[in-house]
């Protein structure tokens, strides 16, 4: 994905004109990524996180309430209020907890069915986190069209997200590995496709950007750090390393395919370039925070040895 995600960005960069009337299928391929995502996770799972509400509470608190509050101090400082990268911004850390996050919690040795179980239920409610939380923020500073975004997630989000879950029951949980030789490198591909044809929307607007990403490579990568940041520390009061490595990459890795959908289809288009560019940047540090969190554990480790 490091080089798959940014050479997908320059070709849509690069070939926007002949890209750009596909646009429209985004949404379709964002709902079949959001479907093979759902067909992992069961009502047990969810069950059992309902039964840890602290935990999963604690983590939308810092996700949804705390970061967006970051987000928009820092914006509102380097660009003023009324900017769209501040929009972007916030942006960024209201939409739904990334699915990618999975892998990177397994292998550092967090929780993989409590961290699928709160990707699906952040899912779930994502058609009421990501319009309400753009709305007290900014007011009436942000035109759109609220009750067309709530359709358009409950199209793209909560429909594919109940029918996977569906699936999982109806299957006692065998139509994951049953359709995964299939599915999964087609999710991949709808994945890079989607950020190929928002990177070709965004084209056009690119050079509205002129010295601004002098400043917003910095704050991006500053922010994506930052929301890692609050999940580890957030949670150190559980003194479970297990809850920590989860809720740290929850809040770190977001669904920035979904981002980009939003940012270009209800906000002016300079919105999704924050957006994008965490793309770039939360991969990486997810590399990074993991070789971290290996370091601080061998650490604990040798401390309690």
């Amino acid at each position: 994905m490091f080089l798959i995600i940014p050479g997908s960005l320059v070709l849509g960069f690069f070939f926007s004109p002949w890209l750009a009337r596909f646009v429209p299928a985004v949404p379709y391929l964002f709902a079949y990524v959001t479907l093979t995502m759902a067909i992992g996770c069961g009502f047990g799972q969810l069950r059992a996180v309902v039964r840890r509400p602290g935990v999963l509470m604690l983590t939308f608190l810092i996700a949804h309430v705390l970061s967006p509050l970051i987000a928009y101090g820092i914006g509102t400082l380097f660009f003023g209020a009324d900017s769209p990268y501040v929009v972007g911004f916030v942006l960024f850390t209201i939409i739904p907890l990334g699915v990618s996050t999975v892998l990177w919690v397994g292998m550092s040795g967090g929780s993989i069915p409590l961290m699928l179980a709160m990707v699906v239920i952040d899912s779930a409610l994502s058609p009421f986190v990501v319009p309400g939380g753009i709305h007290l923020l900014f007011h009436q500073a942000v035109k759109t069209d609220t009750w067309q975004m709530i359709r358009d997630l409950l199209l793209i989000i909560v429909i594919p997200t109940i029918i996977g879950v569906a699936l999982y029951a109806l299957s006692k949980g065998r139509i994951q590995e049953a359709v995964k030789p299939v599915a999964a490198p087609v999710s991949k591909l709808c994945f890079v496709l989607v950020v190929l044809l928002n990177a070709a929307a965004i084209a056009p607007y690119a050079e509205k950007l002129g010295g601004d990403l002098l400043r917003l490579v910095p704050l991006s990568l500053a922010m994506v750090g930052i929301c890692y940041a609050v999940g580890y520390f957030g949670t150190m009061f559980y003194r479970n390393r297990e809850v920590q490595v989860t809720v740290s990459y929850a809040t770190g890795m977001r669904n920035i395919s979904l981002g980009i959908v939003l940012a270009m289809g209800y906000f002016s288009p300079l919105t999704a370039v924050p957006v994008v560019l965490s793309i770039l940047i939360q991969q990486p540090l997810a590399t990074l925070h993991h070789y971290v969190l290996q370091k601080l554990h061998k650490t604990s480790s040798g401390v309690e040895g």
